[in-house]
């Protein structure tokens, strides 16, 4: 049986329906972050201890949890790994049956349980115990079985739950996955992990296009369509034919000194083959140097209507060539 489409009121029942969502989503969201805000207000002083011991340890920080707060562990993994702090997470009912042996001893341990007495944890807290594996509690509850095992303690606020009856996890799911953030965030600062490392981690998306630089996309060597000045036309177009640019660069030795374009070259058809390279070219080309971002060169490039770039070294040497079709292709827009 196909379900019923479901049915909304019309004209003044609308719009109290509408008013109520609205005030609902208002209650929720007016909750959670002052929750946040009331958490950021008073972050807690054993951050610093946490810091420290994930810093001194050389392996992974393992992130558990179970139900909601496992959840909450699988994102605060995931920003802890894309960050510069390598971590995983572990399901701790999957920990039990094997899944312990991810835990080595160069690890330490991230655990989550808003009681602190999540029996599904039990058997991570027990062998991080058993095998000194430093171990970090994130709990409302300083008194429970987690905190009481762990060698820090990361206490979360005690916030109503947002939903109707305050007992769904809202506000403290809120809480926990801010302070994992926070966590992760200053723990990349402190490693001194900068946007270059970041765009290694995040080599797809438009989270890695935006940090790719002319470097890293940019044509080199053999590939450059590079002329001399006195090199006949007839050369001249063998070379961009060959290279596939529709471009060809002058240069006086290791510097781009003109450029030929398509454009050139129908300005110049009437005695093109009686001319030279310097003769046609368009003198002192746009060039950017191979740290520009490439968003930044894709702007240069529409802003002057041209369709490549030379690409050049701290001494403005010629190193590159970045073409609008390469930067397309990292899936800059």
């Amino acid at each position: 049986m196909s379900r019923s489409e479901p049915v909304l009121p019309d004209g003044p029942d609308a719009t109290r329906h509408v008013a109520r969502v609205k005030a609902t989503a208002a209650r929720v969201l007016r909750m959670e972050g002052e929750a946040v805000l009331g958490l950021a207000d008073k972050v807690p002083d054993s951050l610093a201890a946490a810091v420290e011991l994930i810093l001194n340890q050389p392996g992974r920080v393992i992130v558990s949890g179970m139900g909601k707060s496992g959840h909450v562990a699988r994102k605060i993994a995931s920003t802890l790994a894309s960050t510069g702090t390598p971590a995983q997470f572990v399901h701790p009912a999957e920990a039990s049956h094997g899944d312990l042996g991810m835990i080595t001893g160069g690890d330490s341990c991230l655990l989550l349980s808003n009681s602190g007495d999540t029996g599904e944890i039990g058997d991570i807290v027990n062998y991080s115990r058993r095998f000194s594996v430093p171990l970090v509690a994130m709990t409302q509850k300083t008194d429970s079985m987690l905190a009481k095992a762990a060698d820090v303690v990361l206490l979360l606020p005690e916030a109503i739950e947002a939903c109707a009856i305050g007992l769904a996890p809202t506000t403290s799911t809120t809480c926990a996955l801010a302070l994992g953030d926070a966590l992760a965030v200053t723990l990349m600062e402190f490693r001194g992990f900068r946007a270059d490392r970041f765009q290694v981690l995040h080599p797809g998306g438009r989270l890695g296009a935006q940090l790719l630089r002319a470097r890293d996309i940019m044509h080199r060597g053999d590939e450059l369509p590079v002329v001399r000045g006195a090199s006949p036309m007839g050369e001249v177009l063998v070379e961009m034919t060959a290279k596939g640019f529709g471009t060809a660069l002058v240069v006086e030795g290791d510097t781009a000194v003109g450029v030929i374009t398509d454009g050139d070259i129908r300005r110049n058809l009437e005695d093109l083959l009686e001319q030279t390279a310097q003769d046609v070219a368009t003198r002192s080309p746009l060039s950017i140097d191979e740290d520009t971002l490439v968003s930044e060169a894709l702007g240069i490039m529409n802003e002057n209507g041209i369709t490549s770039l030379c690409v050049t070294d701290g001494d403005g040497r010629l190193v590159g060539l970045v073409h609008v079709h390469d930067c397309l292709r990292a899936g800059v827009r």
